[in-house]
């Protein structure tokens, strides 16, 4: 259940709301994504420990937690038009033989269908969705609804996530809700019996904070964690082993930038918390024929993550091509094949 709690004086002033922050929004200088006040997490020595209880279930329905016990797993952001039921239905059809799950989002900038709704059409086409829910649109009431929705929608699992911050100028008059945090969200799904994943973000500030606030989100209730994206696999390594230091045991799954042109780059590198490698994404975009540079990169950074201790799978992520998202799912599917051995 949730985490009960109040935020202790030290972290009250969160314009999110968070009981156990900081989010993946904090920058460089420890200022907070929202309105540049000093995020009041993150100068704490130790992350707020979790407070609350939890109902993990033993066992699980979900297909990509049965499958990640057996061996490394692909996930692929699912990426479609806004509110586009045909073009859902296509995109996974090209998908659907190239991953273990499909990761559907939930974005700031642009409207989505419903996650149950996005759920169920997934499903209908043969995907294995994982609906992400954020606490930036919803109150509580409407979240459990989705939470009790989903599993009867077809979805195999939930991304648990606070949510970024509009940017200034989008849905003008909108009020943004966070009555929940991630890590909240995620306790509250566990008890509706859904696979619940959380995502980190190991290179957003403060960096040394991070794998002990992932250990809370484990026990709250998550069965996976996404990682964010990180410029090396070096990286990647050393936020993975701190993590099995501090305790952490669920499966780590880790990010892979997918890009084959300079705007689907710029994209990934713009987004918060997000850390690209501005040499490989170079080398990509000034390549003779970008679109294969971009492919072959992708495996190239794939395989050196899975041959990391304690990685037990990757997210092929980012936007992948300016050309249109049939043409980008196509790119991500052949990615897919390639690194499960099929392409």
């Amino acid at each position: 259940m949730e985490g009960a709690a109040p935020a202790a004086p030290e972290t009250a002033g969160c314009p999110k709301h968070m009981v156990y922050g900081p989010c993946g929004g904090v920058r460089p200088d420890l200022s907070c994504e929202v309105d540049r006040r000093p995020c009041p997490f993150a100068r704490l020595a130790e992350p707020i420990p979790w407070a609350g209880t939890s109902a993990v279930p033993e066992t699980t329905t979900s297909r990509l937690l049965r499958a990640v016990e057996e061996g490394p797993v692909v996930v692929t952001d699912l990426t479609v038009p806004a509110f586009d039921a045909a073009s859902v239905a296509s995109i996974t059809e090209v998908l659907r033989g190239s991953t273990d799950a499909l990761l559907v989002g939930e974005h700031q900038d642009q409207p989505d269908f419903s996650p149950t709704l996005m759920a169920a059409l997934v499903r209908a086409s043969g995907g294995h969705p994982w609906v992400t829910l954020t606490c930036r649109d919803r109150n509580r009431v409407v979240l459990e609804q989705e939470l009790a929705s989903l599993g009867p929608s077809g979805a195999d699992g939930v991304l648990c996530v606070t949510g970024d911050a509009r940017v200034a100028g989008t849905y003008p008059g909108a009020t943004e809700v966070f009555d929940l945090d991630g890590t909240r969200l995620a306790a509250l799904a566990s008890s509706y019996g859904l696979g619940v994943a959380v995502a980190e973000s190991p290179g957003a500030a403060p960096r040394a904070l991070r794998p002990g606030r992932l250990l809370h989100k484990q026990r709250a209730g998550a069965r996976l964690v996404l990682l964010n994206h990180l410029s090396s696999s070096e990286d990647v390594e050393v936020f993975v082993r701190a993590a099995r230091d501090a305790g952490v045991t669920i499966p780590i799954i880790a990010a892979v930038a997918v890009y084959s042109d300079a705007r689907s780059a710029q994209v990934l590198a713009e987004l918060p918390g997000l850390h690209l490698d501005g040499r490989r994404a170079s080398r990509v975009v000034e390549a003779a024929d970008p679109e294969r540079a971009g492919i072959a990169t992708a495996v190239e950074q794939a395989r050196q993550l899975l041959s990391i201790e304690g990685v037990a799978g990757v997210n092929l992520s980012g936007m992948a091509s300016s050309r249109g998202e049939l043409h980008a799912a196509r790119l991500k599917a052949e990615i897919g094949k390639r690194i499960r051995g099929r392409g």
